[in-house]
């Protein structure tokens, strides 16, 4: 196998850094809607037919996916701010830049639409599934890329602006939503969850053409950090990245395990804990009086708002969809065995469903007993 490390070695999976001399048409960032001309022997399998597929068998890649021109517009605004740095990417199981490695590792479900479809039936939602999304996660794995590429983490001022990257990375964090010491970027208040990630985040505000950072952290502490970031990044622009390695880790060509065993962890992953929803919740908003023994049962009533409440629900506190479905089987399964039935009109009994549910969910959440898994 070739060497790894070599920087004119093609790896499977990863995206070639566009050639600035190459004509328009011949750099990445064709039209998002492009697809190969003959797609995938599994294109048209089913959810549980691909399921049994292993991941190394998928034969996707970046190049050709809508992934070129989002990487492209990441490589234009690093450009915009006279960084000479582009990382590299590949394909792998999830998001992620490895330590000590100038490189972006990017969900294979990313690179075709049919994958992503999986992706949202299994977990209710694709992280970086929209253009915006995307370049909002890129703009952060660059800070990361960056921070790697320059050894930026020794600094002294970064340390003390930041704290230490040596500090373990937590199984959860706990955080504060409406402190003002960090900047707001990914969701779930990311930029608390470790100092290399409040660094990342920072970088992303900063490098965001439409930020505004300026305004928008005015007279919050946030703003000392971006005020950081901006002086290192124009010392550091021009120069040559210290660290060049161009090592994948856990490349997609190399996953064994099929799809099916990578939902399972990670559905066992994302079911973190969360607040007990008491009887009495339940009992408010339905009833097991014998006046209403011929209405719809609580719990087909629950199935039938379920994705909307979901969805609404994890918009409003930010907690994940896949762990609030979890809360809402629960329910519907308590439902049942306290044998309670729907006792309003149904648009009131949503409304008040909705509420009960996003109000327990921020009590708890600001109780400072919700921990967001990492």
């Amino acid at each position: 196998m070739s060497d790894p490390d070599s920087a004119n070695t093609a790896l499977p999976g990863a995206a070639r850094v566009p050639d600035p001399l190459a004509p328009p048409e011949s750099r990445p960032g064709g039209k998002e809607t492009a697809a190969p001309t003959v797609g995938p022997a599994w294109l048209k399998f089913t959810d549980e037919q691909l399921l049994d597929l292993r991941m190394c068998d998928l034969g996707v890649t970046i190049e050709g996916s809508v992934l070129e021109k989002r990487i492209a517009q990441l490589y234009d605004e690093l450009a915009e701010r006279g960084i000479t740095f582009r990382p590299y990417f590949w394909l792998s199981d999830e998001w992620f830049t490895p330590d000590d490695v100038p490189g972006i590792a990017i969900p294979f479900y990313l690179a075709h639409p049919r994958l992503a479809r999986l992706e949202q039936n299994q977990m209710f939602e694709v992280e970086g599934g929209t253009h915006s999304g995307c370049l909002r996660i890129l703009r952060h794995e660059a800070g990361h890329a960056i921070d790697n590429a320059y050894l930026l983490q020794r600094r002294r001022n970064r340390r003390a602006l930041f704290g230490s990257s040596a500090t373990p990375y937590p199984e959860w964090y706990t955080p504060k939503p409406y402190s003002r010491s960090f900047v707001l970027h990914l969701d779930y208040w990311y930029a608390q969850s470790h100092p290399d990630e409040d660094f990342a985040e920072t970088f992303a505000v900063w490098l965001n053409p439409r930020s505004d950072w300026r305004r928008r952290y005015h007279e919050w502490p946030a703003l000392k950090k971006l005020e950081y970031v901006d002086v290192l990044m124009r010392e550091t622009a021009t120069k040559p990245a210290l660290v060049t390695t161009k090592r994948l880790v856990d490349p997609l060509h190399r996953i064994r395990r099929t799809l099916r065993e990578h939902y399972r962890r990670k559905a066992e992953y994302y079911g973190s804990e969360y607040p007990d929803f008491y009887d009495r919740d339940l009992r408010r908003l339905f009833s097991d009086a014998p006046e209403h023994a011929g209405s719809l049962r609580a719990s087909r009533f629950i199935t039938r708002i379920r994705q909307e409440v979901r969805r609404t629900v994890a918009r409003a506190t930010g907690v994940y969809q896949y762990t609030i479905d979890q809360v809402l089987e629960e329910m519907t399964a308590r439902c049942d065995e306290l044998g309670l039935q729907l006792a309003a009109s149904p648009e009131t009994a949503k409304t008040e469903f909705m509420v009960v549910l996003t109000v327990q969910t921020m009590n708890y959440l600001h109780s400072g007993r919700h921990r967001v898994v990492l």
